[in-house]
């Protein structure tokens, strides 16, 4: 749609919304294959979270090209909770935090206070 349109500011918001709907259709296909089965299925593979961490890199790296701040933080707020979820929160708190203190302004709103109570709960 970007590439239809020429409009690429967006971009790395597109491949992060890509990325949380790959995670949500992951889960949602786990917890039916745990309902046909009778068990209950904690979360999903880590083969099926590889696209989402894909885009969410996708998504960092195109934010980061473009000085796009806010779109940067929300990608690797994404990335960071995927880590948290595998069990990987040191790299998740060490992904985030540089990206957090690069802000000086605007600790009032929704992402920035997102990120701090994640950051919290990485530390």
């Amino acid at each position: 749609m970007a590439d239809a349109t020429g409009e690429h500011y967006y971009l790395a918001e597109l491949h992060r919304l890509k990325g949380e709907q790959l995670l949500a259709q992951a889960a949602g296909r786990a917890l039916s294959l745990a309902a046909a089965g009778g068990a209950l299925v904690a979360g999903t593979g880590s083969a099926a979270m590889a696209p989402a961490e894909g885009c969410f890199n996708q998504s960092i790296t195109i934010a980061r090209r473009q000085s796009a701040r806010s779109l940067e933080l929300r990608a690797v707020m994404s990335l960071a909770r995927l880590y948290q979820e595998q069990g990987k929160h040191q790299q998740a708190f060490d992904l985030l935090a540089p990206t957090y203190r690069g802000f000086t302004e605007g600790f009032d709103t929704a992402d920035l206070r997102d990120a701090r109570m994640l950051l919290d709960e990485l530390s």
